[in-house]
């Protein structure tokens, strides 16, 4: 696992963008898996630069994203489908159809869940997985006591998880579903590789025990310690509690310029 402290969010956002950058460059057809909410918007933002400023080319990359709510429609206003469409995919060259999002209205909800796993699988498997993390450590959708060989499936959030979506529903947690689709924990650790972005004060007690703290359910993201290539890009706010903060910035800093986007 390795650390990587910017001074904010912008930054920090902008040396995972390159990771990212250097992926699609590398590899065209890259499959890349993708999270929502607040946290990666500035990644967004900064690849959709790319594209229009240097040319990054999507139109052959394939995309899965992390989970969706049940019961909201691709055109609800606070679904998953309807954020990446808005903050990312309708401002790249990517083609609509290599485009994966859970559908949170499937019919059949496991059927569903198991098609998700063999699109992945058929794609030839996630290249790089974007994350976010949650204050109790939860990633995609899985919730503390997930399991680790966890696959797509359904899911019941937990109260904290509501109250802390509720601000995307106009701060009414009853508006907020309890159910959504979430890639499993096995399906996140099968990435090549997994880079998690967490920035603010609010989850630097998450990211403490997720880098330094015991591999447990509990806490689902500590997982990452098990990951051959995890990067978690955060900033100074999210870093204050790491007992080895100092020793992670002497490490990132002195690697040479190349290293720091591979």
């Amino acid at each position: 696992m390795e650390i990587i402290i910017k001074k904010d969010a912008l930054s920090g956002s902008h040396a995972a963008a390159r990771v990212v950058a250097r992926l699609v460059c590398e590899k065209p057809t890259a499959v890349i898996g993708l999270a929502t909410g607040s946290t990666p918007l500035m990644l967004y933002k900064q690849l959709i630069h790319l594209h229009k400023e240097e040319g990054l080319d999507f139109s052959k990359v394939t995309t899965f994203n992390l989970d969706e709510y049940i019961g909201l429609p691709a055109d609800h206003e606070q679904s998953y489908r309807r954020f990446m469409n808005e903050n990312l995919f309708s401002q790249i060259n990517i083609k609509m159809g290599n485009t994966h999002v859970p559908d949170g209205m499937a019919k059949d909800v496991p059927a569903s869940c198991a098609a998700y796993e063999q699109a992945i699988a058929n794609a030839g498997g996630i290249d790089l997985q974007v994350l976010g993390i949650g204050s109790d450590g939860h990633v995609g959708f899985n919730e503390p006591t997930s399991s680790f060989a966890s696959r797509t499936r359904i899911k019941t959030l937990t109260k904290q998880t509501v109250a802390d979506n509720a601000r995307f529903f106009g701060g009414d947690e009853s508006k907020v579903p309890h159910h959504c689709i979430t890639m499993g924990i096995g399906t996140i650790m099968d990435a090549r590789m997994n880079i998690l972005l967490a920035f603010g004060a609010n989850k630097a007690e998450a990211v403490a025990a997720t880098v330094e703290g015991p591999v447990a359910s509990i806490m689902p993201s500590s997982i990452l310690q098990h990951h051959p290539s995890a990067k978690l890009f955060i900033d100074e706010a999210a870093a204050t509690q790491l007992k080895l903060a100092d020793y992670y910035r002497w490490v990132y800093d002195g690697k040479p310029d190349w290293q720091k986007d591979a």
